[in-house]
C-alpha cells in the first residue's frame, strides 16, 4: 500500500499506471484501491471519493493517448 501524504493528481496517476494493481492512500481523501492501471470506484463512494477517482482515472488516460511529433 503506498501512502500520498499531499494529494498531487499527476504523481498518483503515474503510480497507478506503473504498478497495475493494488491499493493506495491519500492523506485527506481516503484509501483507494486500483486494478488494470486505473481506480476502482467504491460502492459507496461520497462526492469527493467520486472526483478523485475521475480525474486520475481521466489523467491515466490522457496518458496513454500518443502526443504527435512532427
Amino acid at each position: 500500500m503506498r501512502i500520498f501524504h499531499k494529494y498531487q493528481p499527476l504523481l498518483i496517476a503515474k503510480h497507478v499506471k506503473g504498478f497495475f494493481s493494488g491499493r493506495l492512500y491519500i492523506h485527506g481523501r481516503g484509501a483507494f484501491s486500483y486494478t488494470m492501471g486505473l481506480l476502482v470506484m467504491p460502492e459507496n463512494a461520497k462526492a469527493r471519493h467520486k472526483e478523485t477517482v475521475l480525474e486520475i482515472n481521466r489523467l491515466i488516460a490522457q496518458m496513454q493517448i500518443p502526443s504527435a511529433t512532427a
